[in-house]
């Protein structure tokens, strides 16, 4: 994208910027964060993100810089929407694609309207448990890392509340989906738990976070978008003292 487009604008990193960003397949959160602050080099600066997204999600992730980071629990409160696509019919120890499927089952009898009555129980004020292989930490050590080492955990009941959960697509094995949520929903929970409501298995294949708050995924950078652009205004002005 050319610099020129006015989705760019002049950045006052150090007084606060929040910036919002397009998070890649694979990459984490700190990854984001990371290639961000490295590019604000040599300013040294705060630079935090506003909600975790899972390796394997994609999607909005709100990066503040400088005196904004002190927002960043106002913003991490907003709802969130997400988009979403599940395998019906198999399990992963991970809830999604991280581990391989370890138990299958039968899906032939499962119908739509069953599929589209699952998502009742689901909607409103529920309770649910964070996945073993989560970023949640217990006696101050992070759940997959006990998870990756076989090691048993304590999960801990949290509540959550769902506004919204639609059923876009059915195309079995695979079923699409949309959720608006609270802070603190794992959609890896609530597919698992998906499954088990029609007595069978589910796990996410696919996520990507469309809202958070008011701001929208449509609005977002992609990351080496917005480096690229930080590290060229960078070179203008080294230019420009130079002359």
């Amino acid at each position: 994208m050319s610099t020129e487009n006015s989705k760019f604008k002049d950045f006052n990193f150090a007084e606060g910027e929040l910036l919002l960003i397009n998070k890649p397949y694979k990459w984490t959160s700190f990854d984001v964060v990371g290639k961000i602050r490295n590019s604000l080099k040599p300013l040294k600066l705060k630079v935090g993100h506003a909600g975790t997204l899972d390796p394997l999600a994609t999607g909005l992730l709100i990066i503040c810089t400088g005196k904004l980071t002190k927002q960043i629990d106002t913003f991490q409160a907003e709802e969130k929407e997400y988009t979403g696509t599940m395998i019906l019919g198999a399990t992963t120890p991970s809830f999604d694609m991280e581990t391989e499927v370890d138990q299958t089952f039968e899906i032939s009898r499962i119908n739509e309207q069953e599929i589209y009555a699952a998502c009742k129980p689901f909607i409103g004020d529920i309770e649910q448990y964070p996945p073993a292989h989560s970023a949640v930490k217990v006696n101050g050590e992070r759940l997959y890392v006990k998870a990756r080492l076989g090691e048993e955990v304590e999960l801990r009941k949290r509540f959550v509340s769902v506004p919204e959960f639609d059923i876009t697509r059915i195309e079995l094995p695979e079923i699409d989906f949309r959720i608006v949520c609270s802070k603190g929903t794992y959609i890896r929970s609530l597919i698992s738990d998906f499954g088990k409501t029609l007595n069978n298995g589910a796990y996410l294949s696919k996520l990507t976070r469309t809202r958070s708050g008011n701001f929208l995924l449509k609005d977002a950078f992609e990351v080496l978008e917005l480096v690229n652009y930080i590290r060229s205004k960078k070179e203008e002005a080294k230019t420009e003292t130079e002359a």
